[in-house]
């Protein structure tokens, strides 16, 4: 059973997000008007995946998801509720740890997806698109990855280069020429290696490295 808890500060689109979720047997554990709620909600349901709204007073969800995601085993994954370009902060809370972004006016059958998605582990956020987020607001004082890429091989080099120019695992394979399962194990490896939670903040420490820069095809 998957364990969602619901942060925004607009009742109807909690009741409304609460409604689609529960129709397909995804369970609302809790809900929260604002950041500093969701934190303490989080600690008190233990969801596995928040929807955290970024706009939102006393607490706001970039300072929120940086206390909920502190590390300490059973996390949950944080999916953000954005306006689509509009929110500055997107970039930095990928940075500190979110799994990736939903539009506010996300369909009924693209909520549900998205939170299945992220529960099992993988990142809600196309390569392109994390691209495009990262070459905007790289180097702007957001929350930095430090991570020594030396352990990486070549191999895994040249894939984390490829993530950063927003090529999917089909994509991947076609230009090295190799099996979408061996791609996705050499991304899985350098997850591993570089303690990262998923190919999103690979994206992000890609560039913040200088591995790949901000313009570069």
């Amino acid at each position: 059973m998957t364990r969602v808890l619901v942060a925004d500060d607009q009742a109807l689109v909690r009741t409304g997000f609460r409604m689609i979720l529960a129709a397909d047997g995804i369970t609302v554990v809790g809900e929260a008007a604002n950041g500093a709620e969701a934190v303490a909600e989080v600690r008190r349901t233990r969801p596995d995946v928040v929807l955290m709204d970024i706009r939102m007073p006393e607490l706001d969800g970039l300072a929120a998801t940086r206390r909920i995601l502190t590390g300490a085993p059973g996390e949950p994954r944080v999916l953000i509720l954005t306006t689509f370009d509009l929110d500055r902060y997107v970039y930095a809370a990928l940075a500190a740890g979110a799994s990736g972004f939903l539009l506010k006016d996300v369909t009924p059958e693209h909520l549900v997806a998205a939170v299945r998605t992220v529960r099992a582990g993988d990142a809600l956020l196309a390569p392109v698109i994390t691209r495009r987020l990262v070459e905007r607001y790289a180097l702007r004082g957001a929350e930095r990855l430090h991570r020594d890429l030396s352990a990486l091989t070549p191999r895994e080099l040249e894939v984390l280069r490829l993530l950063a120019a927003g090529l999917s695992n089909a994509e991947l394979a076609g230009r090295l020429h190799l099996a979408e399962a061996t791609v996705k194990t050499h991304v899985a490896r350098i997850l591993a290696k570089l303690d990262l939670r998923d190919r999103v903040q690979a994206v992000v420490l890609a560039y913040e490295t200088g591995l790949v820069k901000p313009g570069a095809n």
